[in-house]
């Protein structure tokens, strides 16, 4: 069973850019998907991007614009969200999530194990 920590988060300036990390211990890395959501205070949670297993496939949210790129790095199992240009509406929980399966998918209830979450809070 595949278990997640989130890192990377902090306060931040408009404008700065974050690279958060996903770090995996458990099981084979490689055969699950992640996706990484963000919850803003009184919001519910959102996604933003997903990756497959191999690395090889992305979807991203059709709200998120390019400012978000996710990558992932399986021989040191973990999976990365990066965010340029950081916004004070960027300000949130941000969450990494795995599948038992390889396809990247974009609704929470098909994702099986969840991080503790990290959290991001941009100043203007």
């Amino acid at each position: 069973q595949v278990q997640l920590a989130e890192s990377g988060g902090g306060l931040v300036q408009a404008g700065d850019f974050l690279r958060l990390s996903c770090t995996a211990s458990g099981g084979t890395f490689s055969r699950n998907a992640v996706g990484w959501f963000r919850q803003a205070p009184g919001q519910e949670r959102e996604f933003i991007a997903a990756i497959s297993g191999s690395g090889g496939t992305t979807l991203y949210s059709p709200s998120v614009n390019s400012r978000f790129t996710i990558s992932r790095d399986n021989a040191k199992n973990e999976v990365y969200l990066r965010i340029n240009d950081l916004q004070p509406e960027d300000t949130a929980v941000y969450y990494c999530a795995a599948r038992y399966n390889v396809l990247a998918r974009s609704t929470e209830d098909e994702y099986d194990q969840w991080g503790q979450g990290t959290q991001v809070t941009v100043s203007s």
